[in-house]
């Protein structure tokens, strides 16, 4: 296994942004949510890479959590910052108390060696806050692998992290050991006090094997290139058949949720979210940005076959579910949209297009592979993320009710 620094272009480690330079004071304090979008929207918030999850709109998607945004800052009150933090906070059944998670967050710059100044007080306010216990999601990668890598290393049994031809992000390293050195674990390994952290898979509620493709400093023919034959044929059969894509509206989300239940049912998962989830996350997040959340639709002969959903923040994009028919299928109406979702993400200057999770097995036998079979196809990279960390709040109750909690995710 190599270490190697992250090539140009690529999104980790970032620079150091700072808005009145590294010597002013860094506090912690309540912001407005027009506060956060300034710095989101900013150079320095830009350079820090903000994902959806952490744009105050998300706050209003997620029902039954109460949301909190925060800055750090010389002056947070007048939207003087550094870093800022969409804190969601559940209430623990039969108590008084919250579990606050900050779904890939906080928006801080992880590349400075003082976490603390980062941590300590937000620890301290989530405490005040009424939180036992704390689930954060560091930005930093920690591994990477290309295509052709993981494509010769398939097999009966095969993992990602069976495969040493990787590059190592030495700043998530860093990060990681900064963590485990102040009491966080992370998520589905053994922590201080606990039998096993989160629930289900790694243990994360978020991904931590994501696929991305690169599009910094290619152009459409070389990204064209890029793609493996199987799906440059499959994109010039979708053409060829009369596969039309559009960018729909609201009015489509009913067709798409329909479509997901048929794509749930036929590749054996299952998302458990309502048509009015899908609702409420295009209606807020496009009320935060117009376009920030867009549905592509793929049409062949007047019926839609696909529809896939596109998230931008800044010049970050997002692929992030998709779902087809059952008929029709070898139309390719799924290619179609992907291709113009990748030319679309390419537009927009994005420097990479993410298409969220994938699984970490290479076992073709195994029912899931064949999400990351088809990923791989238009010649990207797996990205191992940090992971979620999290730990409980000081005090022998909270560690008492963390165990609790865990117990309570493990049985639901």
């Amino acid at each position: 296994m190599s270490a190697v620094l992250t090539p140009p272009g690529r999104d980790l480690p970032r620079p150091r942004p700072t808005t009145h330079g590294p010597a002013a004071p860094v506090r912690l304090a309540p912001v407005t949510a027009a506060q956060y979008r300034a710095f989101l929207a900013s150079r320095a918030g830009d350079a820090l890479g903000a994902g959806f999850l952490q744009c105050p709109s998300w706050a209003h998607v997620k029902q039954q959590w109460r949301p909190l945004l925060l800055g750090w800052g010389p002056d947070p009150a007048a939207g003087l910052l550094h870093g800022v933090a969409l804190a969601l906070l559940r209430q623990f059944p039969g108590t008084r108390k919250h579990f606050a998670y900050l779904p890939e967050g906080p928006v801080v710059d992880w590349s400075g060696p003082d976490v603390d100044a980062w941590l300590t007080p937000l620890l301290e306010h989530l405490r005040q806050a009424g939180a036992f216990a704390v689930r954060i999601g560091p930005s930093p990668a920690h591994r990477r692998w290309s295509a052709p890598s993981l494509k010769a290393r398939t097999g009966p049994g095969a993992r990602l992290g069976d495969v040493l031809d990787c590059e190592v992000d030495p700043l998530g390293t860093a990060v990681a050991e900064r963590l485990r050195a102040r009491g966080w674990h992370r998520c589905g390994e053994t922590g201080p006090g606990s039998r096993s952290a989160g629930a289900g898979g790694d243990g994360d509620a978020q991904p931590r094997h994501v696929f991305r493709l690169p599009l910094a400093g290619r152009t459409p023919e070389q990204l064209w290139a890029g793609l493996n034959q199987e799906w440059r044929r499959n994109v010039r059969r979708a053409q060829k058949s009369g596969v039309e894509v559009v960018v729909g509206s609201a009015a489509e989300l009913p067709e798409f949720h329909r479509l997901l239940g048929l794509t749930e049912c036929r590749d054996g998962f299952r998302l458990g979210r309502g048509l009015d989830y899908y609702e409420r996350q295009y209606a807020a997040l496009n009320a935060e940005e117009p376009g920030r959340m867009r549905l592509y639709l793929a049409r062949h002969a007047g019926e839609v076959l696909a529809a896939h959903t596109l998230v931008t923040v800044g010049r970050r994009v997002w692929y992030q579910t998709g779902a087809s028919a059952d008929h029709r299928r070898e139309v390719r109406p799924s290619h179609a949209l992907q291709w113009r979702m990748i030319l679309d993400a390419h537009a927009l200057g994005a420097g990479a297009y993410d298409m969220r999770g994938v699984p970490a097995t290479l076992d073709p036998e195994e029912r899931s592979f064949g999400l990351l079979r088809w990923k791989l196809g238009t010649g990207g990279e797996v990205v191992e993320t940090l992971g979620e960390w999290e730990r409980p709040l000081p005090g022998t109750a909270n560690h008492v009710l963390y165990r609790a909690f865990q117990t309570y995710l493990a049985r639901r």
